[in-house]
């Protein structure tokens, strides 16, 4: 029932919050007060009801190092999606065409943020955490991973494709961001990053949601495979490459900080193996 409550508790804040930025889009600054409020108050209820539920501290969202850990992440977020755009750009796939909105993209900090924050506490910090529980780190962030990009198929120009390459460089990325922290304050911080950039600065289409305007005006064209098409460039080969190469490098700290969990059948033989040997 911790599953329930918690998808729920977080899920309603989401569901408010996305109406409520819905209502005022047209104004900048409303749009980044209003996606702020949501992403505290997401973070607020998430600890409260991990509390109420589970008898124990919500760490993954503890104050200390927060802000480090998300900048951090924002970072990284902002340089592999500027590596994808730069690689298209090399192509002659992508070409900046004048200056966009200012305002325009400090409106989208706080959509990104609301974004960013509620769906990594509900796909990583409840969904993968407690699933990985019971099967274990690796089948955790494929089944996660599959859920949270099958998820984008909701959106008004999403294809299977691009879906399935959501599923594969963020889903596997964020939730192995997760396991090497023990924290949400990085997956957090990355996913908002690659957002940001996706939309606030670059101006390209984000997971089939609609071509948003940042601080650049730009035009993407070309194969589909390479581009992402009207999915936008989360679809492209690049931005799968990238994250397959992050999600990588995020589970080797994993591993040698001793935070990848087995499955229970493993370990529980183990254990078996462990004791006979005694």
């Amino acid at each position: 029932m911790r599953l329930v409550w918690q998808l729920a508790a977080v899920a309603a804040v989401s569901f408010i919050g996305g109406q409520a930025l819905v209502a005022v889009e047209e104004k900048w600054f409303l749009r980044l007060a209003v996606g702020l409020l949501t992403s505290v108050l997401a973070v607020f209820v998430y600890g409260w009801v991990v509390r109420r539920t589970e008898r124990r501290p919500s760490v993954e969202v503890a104050r200390e190092g927060a802000g480090a850990a998300v900048g951090r992440g924002a970072l990284i977020g902002v340089a592999l999606f500027g590596a994808v755009i730069t690689n298209l750009a090399s192509s002659g796939y992508y070409e900046v065409t004048g200056l966009g909105s200012v305002t325009g993209a400090i409106g989208l900090v706080g959509f990104m943020a609301a974004a960013a924050v509620t769906e990594e506490l509900l796909f990583r910090g409840v969904l993968f955490r407690i699933v990985e529980e019971y099967i274990g780190t690796a089948l955790a962030l494929i089944l996660t991973g599959l859920v949270f990009g099958l998820s984008h198929l909701l959106n008004p120009h999403a294809d299977l494709w691009g879906a399935l390459a959501v599923a594969i460089e963020a889903g596997g990325m964020l939730g192995a961001a997760y396991a090497a922290t023990r924290s949400l304050w990085l997956p957090i911080g990355l996913h908002f990053g690659w957002n940001f950039a996706e939309a606030g600065i670059f101006s390209t289409e984000v997971s089939g949601n609609g071509t948003e305007h940042g601080l650049l005006d730009s035009v993407t064209s070309g194969p589909q495979l390479i581009t992402g098409g009207r999915f936008g460039p989360e679809a492209s080969v690049y931005s799968v490459l990238f994250g397959v190469l992050t999600t990588a490098a995020f589970l080797w700290p994993a591993h040698r900080r001793g935070n990848l969990v087995p499955r229970r059948g493993r370990a529980a033989r183990s254990g078996d193996d462990a004791t006979l040997a005694q």
